[in-house]
C-alpha cells in the first residue's frame, strides 16, 4: 500500500511539474486523500501556501468537516529576522550554555531570557514552564531550554498545551524535529553536548521549516491530545473472603 501511494504521489508531481513548470517542484507538500483520512474529524489542518491539494483530498476534507487553512506568509524583514522572538531558559546546570547561546541568538533574533540568571540551584520545571508558556501564548516564536540532560525540561514543557518540545542531541534530530514534528521548543542537555555542537543544533533547528504534507495530519493528532485526560479506572472488584488465610509479608529488596 505504501509503495502504491508513493507511486501515485510521484505521478501527481510529474503531472504538476509538466503543467506548471519546473519551478513548481522543489519541496512542495502534497495533500492527498490519505493525509485527510489520517486527520481527526472536524479539525483545522494548516498547510503551506504552495501546497498541492488533490481534488479527492478536498472532497474528503468536506466529508470529514476538516478546514484547510493556509499558513500565513512569513512577515517581511523588519530588523532582526523579521522581528521573531526566541524565548530561552535554563536551570543552574545549563546556565553557562544558555549565556553563550543567548549571545549567539541576539545577533539575529529578539531574545526573551526567562532565567535562570546565576549558577544558584533552581528547579528546571519552573524555567521550562516559563519558556513554554511564552511560546504557547504566541509571545515567542520559538523556545529553547537547557538543563543537565535536556530530558526533564522536555517533559515539563510538553505539559503545556500548544507546545511540542523536542530534545535534540545532533543536527539530524534537530532537522527531524522541525520537518516531521513541527517542534516549537528545543531542549538541550548541557552535560551531554559541548557549546560548539549546541550552536550548530540551534542554528539548524531555527532554520529548518516544517515539511507539512503527511506530517501535518500526524502533528494535528499530537495537538489534539492537549487537555486530554485518561479514562477513569474501573472500580476494583470486592476483595475475596480471606478469613482463615495468613498473609505473608513480601521480602524487601
Amino acid at each position: 500500500m505504501n509503495d502504491n501511494r508513493a507511486e501515485i504521489e510521484a505521478l501527481v508531481r510529474q503531472v504538476v511539474t509538466r503543467t506548471l513548470g519546473a519551478a513548481a517542484e522543489p519541496r512542495r507538500a502534497l495533500i492527498d486523500e490519505a493525509t485527510l483520512r489520517e486527520t481527526p474529524v472536524g479539525t483545522t489542518l494548516v498547510i503551506a501556501g504552495n501546497a498541492i491539494i488533490t481534488p479527492l483530498a478536498r472532497q474528503v476534507a468536506e466529508e470529514r468537516r476538516i478546514t484547510l487553512q493556509t499558513a500565513p506568509p512569513s512577515p517581511p524583514p523588519t530588523g532582526k529576522s523579521g522581528g521573531r522572538r526566541v524565548a530561552i531558559g535554563a536551570d543552574h546546570g545549563g546556565y553557562e550554555l544558555k549565556e553563550a547561546l543567548r549571545a549567539l541568538l541576539a545577533a539575529d533574533y529578539e531574545v526573551i531570557d526567562c532565567g535562570t540568571h546565576s549558577k544558584d540551584p533552581v528547579d528546571y520545571p519552573d524555567i521550562a514552564v516559563a519558556v513554554a508558556r511564552r511560546v504557547a501564548a504566541g509571545d515567542a516564536w520559538r523556545g529553547i531550554l537547557i538543563d543537565g540532560a535536556g530530558i526533564g525540561s522536555c517533559m515539563a514543557a510538553n505539559k503545556i498545551a500548544g507546545v511540542r518540545a523536542a530534545m535534540c542531541y545532533d543536527q539530524a534530530t534537530a532537522v527531524n524535529s522541525r520537518e516531521h514534528n513541527n517542534a516549537n521548543v528545543l531542549t538541550l542537555g548541557a552535560g551531554l553536548i559541548g557549546p560548539n555542537l549546541a550552536q550548530q543544533i540551534v542554528r539548524t533547528w531555527l532554520n529548518t521549516e516544517f515539511a507539512g504534507g503527511r506530517h501535518a495530519a500526524r502533528v494535528a493528532k499530537i495537538d489534539a491530545l492537549d487537555g486530554a485526560r485518561p479514562a477513569p479506572l474501573a472500580p476494583m472488584p470486592p476483595a475475596a473472603d480471606t478469613k482463615g488465610l495468613t498473609t505473608k509479608t513480601p521480602p524487601a529488596y
